[in-house]
């Protein structure tokens, strides 16, 4: 049987080690065997019950529960996330900051990225954009916690090795996204740095040398299209974000001659890669 280290599971299981610690020390998930210099060693057994607690947790399933799941002692109950959402809800009504921050940090360091972005912030987020004006300070202080829990994800990102990304608004959107797909591409293994000013004209030609992860909303123009297309023949590597990728992707969905390639998550964000044309020499 395989074995891989914590590094090769994180890779291959799409999970951040520090959420593979929080499993097996706080709730006792994983079992590893250790090296004689004690590094943890996973064997695909191991990767089978990671998987599966993912499952759970996709489900909504809170990580506490996960351990008498898998031993076959309870049912599942409905509403994880929702209970982690009150949660946060809860502490940010009562003016409780660093209450709101010490949920951030373990919510983060128990769930993968992607799952607690897309199942807890995002839909926090919208239940306080009502339009009340109580709700939109609480949005407030919560985008502020958002942001300084990103900025200490792209610091930790850094000290590992990681390709070079840059997010870029483009036109009128909603600037706290960024900052969470930051929280996102950083577990992925991305060193990321930040434009946190959408632009309206971005000349993304000085940004040749990283992956450039582009986030527009809306429908958009010809105008903007052909600079999209522009970029691309200029060899830039785009992934293009927000609802302007399933739009894009939609409309050219029926040319299969077009470089798109459409990259579809459960409950994520609409995501449109744009791969750069490789023109080869003739013969």
């Amino acid at each position: 049987m395989s074995l891989y280290s914590i590094g090769e599971v994180a890779r291959i299981c799409g999970i951040n080690p520090v959420t593979l610690r929080a499993w097996q020390r706080r709730y006792g998930l994983l079992k590893p065997q250790r090296t004689e210099g004690g590094h943890r060693l996973f064997n695909d057994d191991d990767l089978d019950t990671i998987r599966t607690i993912l499952g759970w947790i996709n489900r909504g399933i809170p990580v506490g529960q996960v351990k008498s799941l898998l031993e076959g002692k309870v049912d599942a109950l409905p509403g994880g996330w929702s209970q982690s959402e009150h949660r946060l809800l809860t502490a940010l009504q009562e003016g409780r900051s660093n209450k709101v921050r010490q949920l951030i940090m373990e919510l983060g360091r128990e769930y993968p990225a992607v799952s607690f972005v897309n199942n807890v912030l995002r839909p926090l987020r919208s239940r306080l954009s009502a339009g009340d004006p109580r709700l939109l300070m609480l949005r407030s202080q919560l985008d502020g916690l958002i942001i300084e829990h990103a900025v200490m994800c792209m610091g930790a990102a850094r000290k590992r090795p990681g390709n070079p990304a840059t997010l870029v608004g483009w036109g009128h959107l909603d600037s706290t996204e960024l900052w969470l797909e930051a929280i996102v591409r950083c577990e992925e293994g991305m060193q990321v740095e930040i434009m946190p000013v959408p632009l309206d004209d971005p000349h993304l030609e000085n940004l040749s040398g990283s992956q450039i992860l582009l986030w527009a909303e809306g429908k958009l123009t010809q105008i903007q299209r052909q600079r999209l297309l522009n970029w691309v023949e200029q060899g830039l590597s785009i992934l293009l974000l927000g609802s302007a990728a399933l739009l894009l992707g939609s409309q050219e969905s029926e040319n299969e001659n077009d470089n798109v390639e459409k990259l579809h998550g459960a409950g994520a964000p609409p995501v449109l890669q744009i791969v750069p044309v490789r023109n080869e020499r003739k013969k």
